[in-house]
């Protein structure tokens, strides 16, 4: 009689929530960054908790474009609330 085996998993699930530590490693930019963003307003955690940030995994896709319009359109902070706005 054979065995049962392990179900297989097609994709990959990631966690719904990030802390700041995750997110700067999923994206490879600096928390203290991440943190002057937050204070900015380009970005929003889901969940504050006194010092702890939760972030929902959207933020990382918003992240990545604020890094991008910075560093391949040399937009700055002001123009890249804007942009985004507009988005």
């Amino acid at each position: 009689m054979r065995k049962p085996r392990a179900p297989l998993t097609l994709s990959r699930t990631e966690p719904e929530q990030l802390t700041l530590d995750g997110l700067a490693a999923c994206t490879g930019v600096h928390p203290a960054l991440i943190q002057y963003f937050v204070e900015y307003g380009l970005l929003e955690p889901s969940v504050r908790t006194g010092t702890q940030w939760l972030f929902d995994t959207a933020c990382i896709a918003r992240l990545r474009m604020i890094e991008r319009l910075r560093r391949d359109l040399g937009a700055n902070l002001a123009g890249i609330a804007v942009i985004l706005d507009l988005l």
